[in-house]
């Protein structure tokens, strides 16, 4: 069969998958950080296995493990393409309702169980490129879960028509689903003998067409601020409030330039995700990210000498600086490898979709894969609005997320 002519079952999946909530849980110490995301992973390996997978299983951790067969002679190199199972934990995930609209006319889409969330052209302007398509959102209490869910989705639809059309020559395919990607930790257990591909695609980009094969390279830094305790009635000129000193710290960054909110394309940024304190210790935490990797040592240097300065006004007051790596930019490693990206940009010519190369302003499981020895480009699903209540994905979308994944394992075939 030509993958033109193959019946979907994408949506369908998608929804079902949706509605099972597996928010991930930045604050746990447990790998999953939610044992919900594995009520996903009995799902899909279940799913596949009736699809005839026959070797699906999930492990400890919550990875889930496939094969599609080779049905080629060739010596093709081993694809994986990965999802992930969890959603962010910036909005709700529980007793997601997603709703199928239609044939979307570029009206307001008002969500029906909180009416002051309205989907609109102006908020959202990739809107107008959908316009008879069929849009799935929530219903105004929760994110959708389209990431990463829509990749998911498109993966089994995918694995769907190559288990039920032998005559569609390919290489080895390795399935991979990860949980606790949101919240960085998606690859800490997965083990790459076990997965044993030789490249990665993830499928957890957005508009029609993206792909995205350059990251952030990005740090933690945690900050942790000793003041000075003294009992509140005998405090004069003894007491200094960690807090007060933190505040003070953090009015000195930038208003105009280096964070999130006033950045945009190549500009790196240096933004504080939390504070947590009391009188004697204040702890800060930071995200540092720009896609030159050299970049972060430099903003690290220049929020050190802010700090210094700043705790420098307060005598007895000691602080700590701690740096912690968390992943680089993917394109370091897949520059050496173009044609990984290269077939896949052919592959979406194929299926009738212009190409949309795009750089990433954050990271994926790609990221890490790539520098873990499985170069991993990120390609659309059509998830868009994404952590949000507002979030949505176009079906068709989705289909053709599908239908390039078909063409790109040709090509690796073709190619070998």
């Amino acid at each position: 069969m030509n993958i033109k002519d193959y019946i979907h079952t994408v949506s369908d999946r998608f929804i079902k998958y949706a509605k099972i909530d597996t928010e991930a849980d930045p604050n746990s110490t447990t790998f999953p950080s939610s044992m919900k995301q594995k009520d996903l992973g009995k799902v899909l390996v279940q799913e596949l296995l009736d699809i005839g997978v026959s070797d699906a299983e999930m492990d400890e951790w919550g990875y889930v493990y496939a094969t599609i067969p080779a049905n080629s002679s060739k010596d093709i190199p081993t694809i994986c393409f990965c999802a992930h199972m969890d959603t962010a934990p910036d909005c709700s995930g529980k007793d997601v309702k997603p709703i199928l609209h239609k044939n979307y006319d570029g009206n307001p889409i008002t969500l029906p169980d909180d009416n002051s969330q309205v989907i609109t052209t102006d908020k959202h302007p990739y809107l107008k490129e959908k316009i008879g398509d069929d849009l799935i959102t929530a219903s105004g209490l929760t994110l959708l879960g389209a990431d990463d869910k829509a990749g998911v989705a498109c993966i089994m639809d995918f694995t769907n028509f190559m288990m039920n059309n032998p005559g569609f020559e390919h290489g080895k395919i390795r399935v991979l689903f990860t949980p606790d990607e949101e919240i960085g930790r998606g690859v800490d257990h997965i083990d790459m003998e076990r997965l044993n591909a030789d490249y990665g695609y993830t499928l957890d980009g957005g508009v029609l067409g993206s792909i995205e094969d350059e990251s952030f390279s990005a740090d933690a830094v945690e900050i942790i601020i000793h003041g000075i305790s003294a009992h509140p009635g005998y405090a004069k000129n003894k007491l200094v409030h960690s807090i007060k000193v933190a505040s003070d710290f953090i009015d000195e960054l930038p208003k105009d330039s280096w964070s999130p909110e006033t950045t945009s394309h190549r500009e790196g940024f240096v933004h504080p995700t939390s504070i947590d304190g009391a009188l004697e210790k204040t702890t800060v935490k930071f995200i540092i990210r720009d896609h030159i990797t050299s970049k972060l040592a430099e903003y690290e240097e220049r929020l050190k000498g802010i700090l210094d300065t700043v705790v420098a006004k307060y005598p007895g007051v000691t602080c700590e600086f701690k740096i912690t790596e968390q992943y680089r930019n993917m394109k370091e490693v897949i520059k050496e490898v173009p044609f990984v990206t290269d077939n896949a940009i052919d592959a979406m010519k194929r299926a009738g979709v212009e190409p949309r190369p795009v750089i990433i302003r954050g990271g994926t499981d790609g990221s890490r894969l790539s520098f873990m020895g499985l170069p991993c480009p990120n390609l659309f699903t059509g998830e868009m609005g994404i952590h949000s209540k507002h979030e949505y994905v176009s079906v068709q979308d989705m289909q053709k997320a599908v239908q390039t994944m078909a063409h790109l394992t040709q090509i690796w075939e073709e190619n070998a």
